[in-house]
């Protein structure tokens, strides 16, 4: 329970007494357990010096001890209130808290006003800043998770591609990909997949629908995996049996604004130049208006994290760290392209996670 120590010396130097962490992706970071508890409570409560203990709904609770957590565990029934409990073990410790340390981005009024109660009426301050400190950076074992999740995303992409045939819907090839992706085990899609035929792949966030595939259309896969509670991300555009010059030319360009963006992936850099980059090549062809997001984002346990990789970002790229480069180039009517990839930083550079070719590829 490293990652709970570190929490405890982060209350002691700040001084605060207690840090309540509720979201499943933080919950899983602390305690290897990865649940989804819908509406009910489920925090891990962390002291400077106290030993911490887990909430959770009774049903879970041998399950929480089975993924590792060795503290105590509230566990309660539905028809209790887990506040009653989670403030008779805090009387029992006898400690006075002035300040507690929440999720303030994620964290409802309900749960902040039941918290001052079992508290006597304690203020509150975010452990966003030093979750993502932790987070942002990953060992050796979420490297290694994060590789295989990234295989399975290529593989996710290469059964939408092997599926593509005249007339069939964008929602059959989300069903063959999803299919295909479950046989091999996945825990789960790390959000909903994407697949967009012709000028819906203009939509940055589009939906799936019943759009039927046509010779010259652009199609554009984004997806990715959760495996042993890690996600992958990956994007490729691909066209179907011809492609025009204007294709080809919003094509080149958008893979040249995320190699370059790649090859400037390093220790020491600032995370916004790598987005000034590839929005400079965007530009400088003529189609900045058309690129109306960021680079990327942090990925790991959720598949949007911290860091988020725009321009106005000043902090430094780490080794370890793990985030998305994704550019792209969305014209209304003709459609648009984005090439995504993982990205490692390592000591001297940068690892792809994400092996899908992506040179301009004519499916026929």
């Amino acid at each position: 329970m490293e990652r709970i120590g570190y929490i405890s010396s982060w209350l002691k130097e700040k001084d605060y007494q207690l840090a309540f962490i509720h979201s499943k992706e933080n919950v899983f970071y602390l305690t290897n357990f990865y649940t989804e508890p819908h509406e009910r409570l489920m925090g891990v409560f962390v002291f400077q010096d106290e030993e911490p203990f887990f909430v959770c709904p009774q049903m879970e609770a041998n399950q929480a001890k089975t993924a590792g957590w060795t503290y105590d565990i509230i566990g309660y029934e539905d028809h209790e209130n887990p506040w009653e409990l989670i403030s008779a073990t805090l009387k029992k410790r006898n400690l006075q808290f002035e300040k507690i340390a929440v999720e303030k981005e994620t964290i409802s009024l309900l749960r902040v006003e039941m918290l001052r109660t079992v508290a006597n009426g304690a203020d509150f301050v975010s452990v966003e800043d030093k979750l993502n400190e932790l987070r942002v950076v990953k060992d050796e074992k979420e490297i290694s998770i994060l590789r295989e999740a990234a295989k399975l995303a290529d593989y996710g992409v290469e059964v939408g591609a092997n599926a593509l045939k005249s007339g069939i819907s964008e929602i059959e090839v989300v069903a063959k990909i999803e299919y295909e992706l479950k046989k091999k085990g996945i825990q789960g899609m790390s959000f909903s997949t994407m697949v967009l035929f012709g000028e819906k792949s203009g939509q940055p966030h589009g939906n799936p629908g019943s759009r039927t595939l046509d010779t010259g259309d652009f199609v554009l896969f984004d997806l990715g995996v959760i495996i042993d509670g890690y996600c992958s991300d990956i994007t490729r555009t691909l066209v179907y049996q011809q492609v025009n010059q204007q294709q080809k030319e919003i094509y080149e360009t958008v893979l040249q604004a995320e190699l370059a963006a790649l090859q400037m992936s390093k220790p020491g850099v600032r995370i916004g130049d790598l987005d000034l980059k590839a929005r400079g090549i965007i530009e400088n062809a003529g189609f900045g208006e058309f690129f109306p997001h960021r680079l990327g984002h942090g990925l790991g346990i959720s598949a949007h994290e911290y860091p988020s990789m725009s321009h106005n970002n000043n902090e430094l790229l780490k080794e370890g760290m793990v985030y998305t480069i994704e550019p792209g180039i969305y014209v209304p009517e003709i459609g648009g392209v984005r090439i995504e990839d993982d990205v490692l930083v390592t000591s001297d550079g940068a690892e792809t996670l994400t092996l899908y070719p992506k040179q301009l590829t004519v499916i026929s």
